[in-house]
């Protein structure tokens, strides 16, 4: 599976963006797929996620009613809605997907398989 990140750019708190995470490769039926981000000199953390087959999304706690996660079949996309966005919400943020996920699998980083290259969201104050 290859993913592709973009939407990502310069924003002002309060402000929203909207990512999108173009899959190709295979069909995504049966895989779990999500956003993780990294801000600068920290670690790699959990966004959001759904399995693609059934939805049922799940949220960090920092971003739930912030964010939302859908995805659309018919393009192999996923997309991230991010509004009221805070000066820490700044980092890269990562699509990343996964064969098999059970539900409570889906925030675990090590979870997934697949990687995209990234997209720099920077939320100025």
């Amino acid at each position: 599976v290859q993913l592709q990140a973009s939407g990502g750019g310069l924003v002002q708190a309060g402000g929203s963006l909207r990512l999108s995470c173009a899959a190709s490769g295979r069909s995504l039926n049966n895989y779990g797929i999500g956003w993780f981000r990294q801000a600068p000199g920290k670690g790699r953390e959990f966004v959001a996620a759904v399995k693609w087959s059934t939805s049922s999304p799940m949220y960090a706690d920092s971003v739930k009613g912030r964010f939302t996660i859908s995805r659309d079949r018919a393009k192999n996309t996923l997309w991230l809605q991010m509004s009221s966005l805070k000066p820490e919400d700044t980092a890269r943020y990562y699509c990343a997907s996964a064969q098999g996920l059970i539900t409570s699998s889906l925030p675990n980083i090590a979870s997934y398989k697949y990687w995209g290259q990234g997209t720099l969201v920077t939320v100025s104050s």
